[in-house]
């Protein structure tokens, strides 16, 4: 019996210890799914690699994943290499792994040692997305916005495409598998240490070479061997300069001073114009007050127009001394840019750099030439150019006007009456009346074509004089008579000393009267006449000669008197 119990235990025992063993071995030798493990190569077939992972176990790897980014896969049977071990087993009895996944997380492990010490870490971009590329560090895909590429927008990347580079890890998220990197964070902190390096070895005031980077409207971008300068349009030359492709190219070699170095921000102003000599020094000696010269218009603006004199020297033109005859005119409706002109030299500002130039100037005064050619009482013929409520302007030679006012249309007629038998673009006739060359103002008059008639009629004629006139009128407040061609009007009042005589129709259209002159207005061009006025003159002078007031002879004697003193 005890035999029996001894032999049953025996293989009991030998069981239990079978299965610690293997559990033991599956324990110790198994590796666990989800975790990386090495291998050996031990064939390669069909673009894959067969990979011994022991524990009797294998599994395949496409030989790609053992790429980097552009270049070919270098492995070969007898290998060793780390996999990720994802299934122990799958349904044809082989092991699932990965390189890809294993040079992940070894490089996520390594990348976040290197994020966490801000450290660069080296990688390669391989791949263009949506606002930026792919860069592959080592097993890990990172994102590369396009803004941190370089530190100027890149317009081909085809370079850098597959090239080892170093970058700077700006975020990264293992759970989410989100890495962001940065390339121009590497080249700015290389730049910033060249540049102060560089910017330690310039002085203001050196002479340097450089090179032409970029040309900008406002200028020139000029590298000077690892730092960049700003030569500005204004500052390349002493002419006018409207656009720094005119004298530049990029890639060209100039030779710059370094006008001013900002410490702070590492700005570097530069000049081409400084090592050449300043012009002006000489502008006082070469173009003295008065004297003409010739130059090319290089700018207009609404002000007036820019003459260049020489390279460097240019002067204004103010738009009020661009002509004589043309004032409210754009100036570019009097020159055109690149135009040849003559023009005299006004005024100069050494301090301020600038010369006031006249074009009129060169060109005689057309008043003045008016004036010497078209003394006053000179007939001219021109066209109306505009008619305005106070007269009419009429086109002279010399491109200007004349003036003929309301007052100087007609003798006959009030101005405002006159004026309407006038239209713009009738040719008239008038005579000079006055030139004021300081106003640039020429009087004209029309109705003194021919002389002055009233002086003429009435140039014997004064005040108390006695002259005969024709009746050419009966109206009922008086007559209208004429003498020598000039109208009057006597009135009732004045047709005779008698009230009963002062009757208008005792006179016939064409009577000859003896009238006594009152008044001459030479404004008016009237005369004042009167009847009345000459009978009383007549009464006087009759009592005068032939007696006096205390004689005693009556009015009718002394009358009868005079009347036979007359036969």
């Amino acid at each position: 019996m005890k035999k029996e119990n001894q032999s049953h235990m025996a293989p009991n025992n030998a069981m239990e210890e079978f299965e610690a063993l293997l559990n033991e071995s599956f324990e110790m030798d198994t590796p666990q799914e989800g975790s990386v493990v090495k291998g050996k190569v031990i064939a390669i077939e069909a673009g894959q690699a067969i990979i011994d992972v022991g524990y009797k176990m294998e599994g395949r790897v496409d030989l790609k994943e053992f790429a980097n980014p552009g270049e070919q896969p270098n492995i070969k049977p007898g290998d060793e290499v780390e996999v990720y071990l994802r299934q122990v087993e799958n349904a044809r009895g082989e092991a699932v792994i990965s390189r890809e996944m294993a040079r992940r997380e070894e490089a996520w492990d390594r990348l976040e040692k290197a994020y966490a010490n801000e450290e660069r870490v080296e990688g390669a971009i391989f791949g263009r997305v949506k606002g930026g590329f792919t860069v592959d560090l080592g097993g890990a895909v990172a994102f590369l916005p396009g803004s941190q590429v370089d530190v100027r927008p890149v317009r081909d990347a085809g370079p850098l495409m597959g090239l080892k580079q170093p970058f700077q890890v700006l975020k990264m998220d293992r759970r989410r598998g989100n890495i962001v990197v940065s390339r121009r964070a590497i080249l700015e902190e290389s730049r910033a240490e060249q540049r102060a390096e560089v910017i330690g070895n310039l002085t203001e005031g050196q002479t340097v070479d450089g090179v032409v980077k970029n040309i900008t409207e406002y200028g020139a971008f000029v590298d000077l061997g690892g730092v960049d300068g700003l030569l500005h349009v204004t500052d390349m030359a002493w002419r006018r300069v409207n656009h720094p492709s005119e004298i530049l190219q990029i890639g060209e070699t100039v030779k710059v001073q370094v006008i001013k170095i900002n410490k702070e921000t590492h700005r570097i102003s530069l000049g081409m114009k400084q090592l050449q000599e300043d012009p002006w020094d000489l502008v006082g000696a070469k173009y003295p007050l008065g004297s003409v010269h010739q130059g090319r218009v290089t700018n207009i603006t609404d002000y007036g127009a820019f003459v260049e004199l020489e390279p460097g020297v240019e002067g204004l033109v103010h738009v009020s001394e661009m002509s004589w005859t043309k004032k409210n005119v754009h100036p570019g409706k009097i020159v055109s840019t690149s135009q040849e002109v003559d023009v005299m030299v006004l005024e100069i500002d050494g301090a301020k750099r600038r010369v006031s130039l006249g074009l009129k100037q060169t060109m005689r005064n057309p008043w003045e030439v008016f004036a010497e050619t078209h003394p006053e009482g000179t007939e001219v013929e021109g066209e109306v150019k505009n008619i305005t409520e106070f007269g009419l302007f009429i086109g002279l030679p010399g491109d200007i006007d004349g003036m003929v006012h309301l007052s100087d249309l007609s003798w006959d007629e009030r101005g405002e009456d006159a004026i309407q038998n006038y239209r713009k673009g009738d040719m008239v006739k008038a005579v000079v009346s006055e030139v004021d060359i300081d106003k640039e103002r020429i009087s004209l008059s029309i109705k003194n074509l021919g002389g002055d008639k009233f002086a003429e009629a009435v140039g014997g004629v004064k005040r108390g004089s006695i002259i005969t006139v024709t009746v050419t009128a009966i109206e009922d407040g008086g007559i209208e008579v004429e003498y020598e061609g000039m109208k009057s009007f006597i009135r009732r009042s004045d047709l005779s000393r008698d009230r009963s005589e002062q009757r208008p129709e005792r006179f016939s259209k064409g009577d000859k009267v003896d009238v006594r002159v009152t008044n001459v207005d030479s404004k008016t061009r009237r005369l004042g006449l009167s009847i009345k006025a000459r009978e009383i003159a007549e009464e006087k002078e009759a009592v005068e000669q032939y007696g006096s007031s205390d004689s005693g002879a009556s009015l009718g004697d002394i009358l009868g008197a005079a009347l036979k003193g007359d036969r």
